[in-house]
């Protein structure tokens, strides 16, 4: 697939690693010439200096053959235009735009053919905000993955003493909780991946990935650790597009703090938000978090643009006894490093909108994509079409299927209704398959399991 991404940014530069590797022909635009050449020197990628939404950039970028625009620039406005001139004067087939500010978004009208061509939005911050709901949803967890909208979720939890399941086989699992439907997808220990199966054993430490109904999510974590006290008052420092998004989320169910420097922006949001508390000040000052009792906080979220912010009032808040902190951290060489000390989780908002833009590019009918592992694993839902002549997959068990070294079927969902995988179990058109890929080469392999040919028979 020839693909021409605008921007060579946190995003730009993080999709164009993922999609380089996949035996894709990748244009990279930016205007920063330093960038370009820093992801030239070690991707196999092609890339153009200049604005990505002129003309002329994009045909030097191979606008007149390209299958797909991703425009991931830092401006909205850029993103746009791209697109229309994308459509216009080259008929691109696909156009992917991130939309940041909620001005544009709440008319969405205006992303059609008819006035500004884009046929994919994709908003950052809408991504991170669901993800970090869903975690302070389900206390414990580190990561939490929709799949079926929303009907099943694939959970990432780090076994602890105290669990039922620590030092037991997996098949221990399905005796003691037989009424439900769970699968452990992948383990990885000691940063190793383990293709788990009935005779495997959980380890204390151990990074488990299951999947269940979302009405069984606490069961399934209760079996791997001790279930955590449900979340109840919530801070977060940082009342930016993020910091609004996730305490409207919130409010409602929780209580809610925003700690935010600008005055200005502070008295928007009183105005905006119905049931959070907004405070002008900063976050990383001691005074401030003790008057607010951070002692008796359950989650601080450090939500700035600014990294070593983040990280200077997320430590703070630990040191003074808040229980959980969740901080955004742009620059990956920070998320691993922080990850290991005060901070419980680091959250790589590059990698969360890459999940949402890999549904858009995986071919076949893939229809939800999580990247995982720093990019390196992924989890995909994917929708069998066709019949046992056309398709790879459909009217064959999971046993004779020729999946690729790492990929596993976790479960199907059918209609409506969960179906754990076993080797017996035949695959049906319309099935959608979760699979979990712990070898990023082989999603070529896995992508063209799922796509309908006519004569494939």
């Amino acid at each position: 697939m020839k693909i021409i991404i605008i921007g060579a940014g946190q995003v730009g530069a993080t999709l164009a690693e993922n999609l380089a590797s996949e035996d894709n022909d990748i244009t990279v635009i930016d205007k920063d010439l330093d960038r370009l050449r820093e992801l030239q020197d070690r991707l196999d990628i092609q890339t153009v200096q200049g604005n990505g939404s002129h003309p002329d950039i994009l045909e030097q970028a191979g606008g007149n053959d390209a299958d797909m625009l991703i425009a991931v620039s830092n401006q909205d406005e850029t993103n746009m235009i791209a697109c229309q001139v994308a459509h216009t004067l080259f008929k691109t087939p696909t156009k992917i735009g991130r939309i940041r500010t909620s001005a544009y978004s709440k008319y969405p009208e205006l992303f059609c053919d008819q006035a500004l061509p884009m046929d994919v939005r994709i908003s950052p911050e809408k991504e991170v905000t669901k993800h970090l709901s869903r975690l302070i949803r389900y206390p414990g967890a580190l990561q939490v993955m929709e799949f079926a909208e929303g009907k099943v979720q694939l959970v990432v939890v780090k076994a602890e003493k105290g669990g039922p399941l620590i030092d037991q086989q997996i098949s221990f699992l399905k005796e003691h909780m037989p009424s439900i439907q769970t699968r452990i997808a992948a383990i990885y220990r000691d940063g190793k991946s383990i293709s788990p199966d009935g005779n495997t054993y959980i380890r204390a430490n151990d990074e488990v990935f299951f999947l269940t109904a979302q009405r069984d999510v606490l069961d399934v974590m209760s079996e791997l650790r001790p279930l955590d006290i449900p979340y109840r008052r919530i801070i977060i420092a940082g009342g930016g597009n993020i910091g609004e998004r996730l305490a409207q989320s919130l409010e409602k169910e929780y209580r809610v703090k925003i700690i935010e420097r600008d005055p200005e922006r502070c008295r928007y949001l009183s105005e905006t938000l119905d049931n959070t508390i907004v405070l002008h000040g900063d976050a990383s000052k001691q005074e401030l978090l003790l008057e607010e009792n951070i002692e008796s906080t359950d989650v601080f979220c450090a939500l700035t643009n600014n990294d070593e912010a983040n990280i200077m009032s997320s430590m703070l808040a630990k040191v003074l006894g808040v229980r959980t902190v969740m901080t955004i951290i742009n620059n990956p060489a920070y998320v691993d490093i922080v990850q290991e000390g005060m901070i419980d989780i680091a959250i790589s908002p590059q990698q969360t909108t890459i999940s949402s833009l890999l549904s858009y590019i995986r071919r076949g009918d893939v229809v939800n994509v999580h990247s995982m592992r720093k990019g390196a694993a992924e989890a995909l839902e994917a929708v069998a079409h066709g019949d046992y002549r056309s398709s790879k997959v459909v009217g064959r068990s999971i046993a004779n299927l020729n999946l690729p070294e790492g990929a596993t079927i976790g479960a199907i969902v059918r209609e409506d209704d969960l179906i754990i995988a076993t080797s017996e179990l035949v695959i049906q058109a319309e099935d959608h398959v979760i699979l979990f890929v712990t070898n990023k080469k082989q999603i070529p392999a896995v992508e063209q399991l799922f796509q309908v040919g006519l004569t494939f028979f």
